[in-house]
């Protein structure tokens, strides 16, 4: 499922998997590399969630001597468990169809 604002993609199955790795790792970068995506890339994901949402998802900290970090807001969790609830209420209500579907699929 994809969540479009205009014509970004505010929220899809990408940026969740980013949001719960972020919510794992704590930091972009560990995220980033954990799904094999560069930090740019994943930074520029958080930052189109951000800005989508009235809320940020994510909040960052800047690096430096302590270093820095991102931590999920409520916000963010709030939306990967309403993305997570869709996304399974959607699989139970098309089993059926999935599954005829499947047996259309070459081996």
């Amino acid at each position: 499922m994809r969540v479009t604002v205009g014509d970004v993609i505010a929220i899809g199955p990408g940026k969740i998997d980013l949001l719960e790795a972020l919510d794992a790792t704590g930091s972009i970068t560990a995220a980033a590399k954990s799904l094999d995506m560069s930090y740019r890339r994943a930074w520029l994901l958080i930052d189109e969630i951000n800005h989508a949402l009235k809320e940020p998802a994510v909040a960052t900290a800047a690096g430096g001597a302590k270093g820095g970090g991102s931590v999920l807001t409520d916000t963010g969790r709030t939306v990967i468990a309403l993305y997570r609830r869709i996304e399974a209420t959607a699989l139970d209500a098309c089993k059926a169809d999935i599954r005829q579907l499947m047996k259309l699929l070459a081996s």
